[in-house]
């Protein structure tokens, strides 16, 4: 079958959509030890990288896509991280935000992690650890080592 020339730009489109739309709905879901090496390669400090790990484990399982909209007060987690709604960036609903982190939510759920990272750096800084639910219950005073991660490659070579 014959496409005609104006056919074949649609079908061009068409193909190219539903190749964004699939990559839009596919979770990244981390190996343990390859996204410690991405955190200290993003600036996550070495001596830290134990607590970001236990949290981002207890929180997300290590998924990109992660949402818990199961909040008492209405908020919905999102990402990595699980990144609160009500204080840390803004949802597409227009419930309200403080937005502390100054970015739409839907960015905490993309497999480029730096927006997440940037925010959960912002999190850390003002509020520590203990603003994440997963950190007080499972990583506060024992967190699993990530150093074996780091035997080949170094904790120093990027």
């Amino acid at each position: 079958m014959k496409l005609q020339n104006k056919a074949f730009p649609a079908l061009i489109a068409s193909v190219f959509m539903l190749s964004c739309l699939s990559s839009v709905i596919q979770a990244r879901i981390y190996n343990k030890c390859a996204l410690a090496r991405r955190l200290y390669r993003m600036g996550m400090p070495f001596h830290e990288l134990d607590d970001w790990m236990c949290l981002i484990e207890g929180e997300s399982s290590f998924n990109t896509k992660a949402i818990n909209p199961s909040n008492v007060d209405g908020s919905v987690d999102w990402g990595l991280f699980q990144i609160n709604d009500r204080y840390w960036c803004k949802p597409a609903d227009g419930r309200p935000s403080t937005d502390s982190c100054r970015m739409p939510c839907r960015l905490l759920l993309s497999d480029d992690i730096r927006f997440s990272v940037a925010c959960a750096k912002y999190i850390r800084r003002i509020q520590g650890f203990s603003a994440w639910v997963a950190w007080n219950n499972r990583c506060q005073g024992y967190k699993p080592s990530v150093k074996h991660c780091f035997v080949h490659s170094g904790p120093y070579l990027k």
